[in-house]
Order: structure tokens, then C-alpha cells, then sequence
């Protein structure tokens, strides 16, 4: 399990070049899980991995995830590695994590929202982290200071939205369901007061937080897998207003009162 410690230093060059190293890597796993999208449960090598209800796991998941470990022990043997298929490995204290696949509910049923999530924990926080939509070629990325989405040759800035009011937002959620009935009761108040509330999305929702499409991402039931790609987002009492990248967040009622 990924645990908290005391920071390790990493410099302004340092992170550069561990935000160009994951969104290369990113890519290249991404482009791993194409053969098995939108293909048989055979070909996929779909799996149930829970021992109750249905977690499921494909043969896209363990070798993206296999792609993405063995980059990181060529380029940087001292650091960690945590992934959702094949555990941990401690490092000298920088951890990438790796969720190859953050939506194999989706990639399984040949819907789009899903993503290679890799991120660089310092013991903290998060230093960098990108999400990959490899059959969209959809490259989001951040580093807590700056965010970006790149598409084919193109890149640009991406910013959230900011409003003024609860009743302007649209709300989005992958679903309740994993959370217990004061949370439901929450979310129910919080989409009371939203102009529009979806459902679905897995980590594709929050990158279109940080593109401004959507103002309020929720999900619950996470592991450090499904959230260290997603930076941290900023609220206030007036606004609805989310400076940095990606984060997926149970959003609670208390700081809502916009």
C-alpha cells in the first residue's frame, strides 16, 4: 500500500523532466491497449478479479501496466512503482503510480471514457501526472502550476470554469452506488441545486473539469491508483473554481453554499 512520508525534494528541472517521461509513457501504454478495443471478452481476456460482485480486469490493463513499469526501471531504477495489477515495488521515495486502465468497466463495453493514469508521488503529493485517452488521442497533463491538453500536433492551456453560483453547475459522477447513505444524502442535496447532473465518466470527468466543461467531479470508494494522476482542486466559499488539474474528489455539502 502507498503511504505517506516526508516529502522528497524535486526541483524545477527535475519535474519538467519527470512530466515529459510520463506523458510519453503514457502514450506508449495507451497505444498497448488499442489492439483489445472494442474486441471480444476472448480477445481482451476479460476477467472478474473480485472475490464478490464485479471488478473487472483485461489483458490491455496488465500489459499497459507492464509497458509503463519497465520504462520506469530503464530510466529510473531507484524510484517506486505502485500499479493496480502488480502491487508495489518501494523506491528512494518518488512512487510513480499507475492505473493503466482507470475505466475497464467502460473499455470492456466500448465506451470512451476511460484512460492510462500515471502520476509521480513525492511521499506527500503529487509532483506530475497525465491522463491518456488513446483511441480519442487525448493527452491531459499537469504539474500542480500548469495544465495542458495535447491532441495530435496541437497544444494548449486548459483552465477550469469559475462561477458564481451552485445553481449554474454541471455536476458529474461515475456513480453513488460505492457510497454509504450520508454521502448519497449529500450528493443528493449538492444535485438538488446543480443546473445538471450526469453520470458516468470514470477519469475522463475530471479531465473535462480541468477543460472548463464540467464544474464539479465526484467519486468515492477511490484507491491512491484512481486519484495521484488527478492534482488537487481549489474551492472557495463564492465560487465554484478549480485552479489546477484533475483531481477526483468527494465533493461534501459543508463548502458548497455558494
Amino acid at each position: 500500500m502507498l503511504e505517506f512520508t516526508r516529502a522528497v525534494p524535486v526541483g524545477d528541472e527535475e519535474r519538467a523532466e519527470y512530466l515529459a517521461f510520463a506523458k510519453a509513457v503514457a502514450v506508449q501504454a495507451g497505444l498497448a491497449t488499442l489492439p483489445y478495443f472494442r474486441t471480444s471478452s476472448d480477445v481482451m481476456c476479460l476477467e472478474n478479479k473480485a472475490s464478490e460482485g464485479f471488478d473487472p480486469v483485461t489483458r490491455a490493463d496488465r500489459e499497459a501496466e507492464s509497458v509503463i513499469r519497465e520504462r520506469i526501471k530503464q530510466t529510473y531504477p531507484n524510484h517506486g512503482i505502485y500499479g493496480e495489477e502488480y502491487g508495489l515495488e518501494p523506491g528512494c521515495g518518488l512512487t510513480w503510480v499507475i492505473d493503466p486502465i482507470d475505466g475497464t468497466r467502460a473499455f470492456m463495453s466500448g465506451m470512451l471514457h476511460w484512460g492510462v493514469l500515471l502520476a509521480l508521488f513525492d511521499g506527500k503529493d503529487p509532483v506530475v501526472g497525465v491522463l491518456y485517452q488513446p483511441y480519442t488521442d487525448e493527452l491531459f497533463f499537469g504539474d500542480g502550476m500548469h495544465a495542458g491538453l495535447v491532441r495530435g500536433q496541437e497544444e494548449r492551456q486548459i483552465n477550469t470554469a469559475s462561477l458564481d453560483a451552485l445553481s449554474r453547475a454541471t455536476t458529474c459522477t461515475t456513480g453513488i452506488e460505492w457510497l454509504g447513505q450520508a454521502e448519497q444524502a449529500k450528493y443528493h442535496k449538492l444535485a438538488e441545486s446543480a443546473q445538471l447532473n450526469c453520470t458516468g465518466g470514470d477519469c475522463y470527468l475530471f479531465a473535462l473539469v480541468a477543460l472548463g466543461q464540467i464544474h464539479i467531479g465526484l467519486d468515492g470508494s477511490l484507491n491512491p491508483y484512481d486519484i495521484q494522476a488527478l492534482d488537487k482542486p481549489h474551492t472557495a466559499k463564492s465560487r465554484i473554481q478549480c485552479r489546477n488539474v484533475l483531481h477526483r474528489l468527494l465533493f461534501v455539502w459543508q463548502f458548497a453554499r455558494c
